[in-house]
């Protein structure tokens, strides 16, 4: 079974966490592709979206996807949020040479989970459910345009996530 997945979903959707734990269980390495950014651009992705605006910053995070989908080997990768809203990315994913994942989840369970995080400007809002709300609308048919499967992660705790990730992997031909 070759071992490469990528992750995409709404932010507070799981992505990171499921991914690390994922990664682990296959010895793979893990790469959580806005904590990348943040290296490659010497800046928070916040700061670097007010310094230079959010074309500038997809575009960096459009490059550094194309070098992480082309790169060889096994790997679990975590996206960021945003990552799907271009079609050059969403191509990138699916022809990656391994799984992508959509981990949907509603804004409602978003909204739960995250609420307290004061490190997530997309909740610096009046409304953040609204706002979650409004972005699902947007990206759930982008996130399912952009993966192979759609696996739901409203109850499941994280490691009963990680395994129905691993049995899909097992039987997937593009893993």
């Amino acid at each position: 079974m070759r071992k490469r997945c990528s992750l995409v979903g709404m932010p507070g959707s799981g992505k990171s966490t499921v991914g690390r734990q994922l990664a682990r269980r296959l010895n793979v390495p893990f790469i959580d592709l806005d904590q990348r950014l943040e290296e490659v651009l010497g800046a928070t992705i916040r700061q670097y979206f007010e310094e230079r605006g959010e074309e500038a910053f997809r575009e960096r995070e459009a490059q550094l996807l194309a070098e992480l989908t082309a790169a060889p080997g096994d790997m679990i990768l975590s996206t960021g949020g945003g990552a799907v809203l271009r079609e050059d990315n969403r191509t990138r994913l699916l022809a990656g040479g391994g799984s992508v994942m959509y981990l949907r989840a509603t804004p409602d369970e978003i909204y739960k989970r995250i609420r307290h995080d004061k490190t997530r400007p997309l909740l610096q809002v009046a409304n953040p459910l609204q706002r979650l709300r409004e972005l699902y609308a947007t990206r759930d048919p982008l996130y399912r345009a952009a993966s192979h499967y759609v696996i739901e992660t409203g109850r499941p705790t994280v490691n009963t996530l990680v395994n129905m990730i691993v049995m899909q992997l097992e039987m997937d031909p593009q893993a």
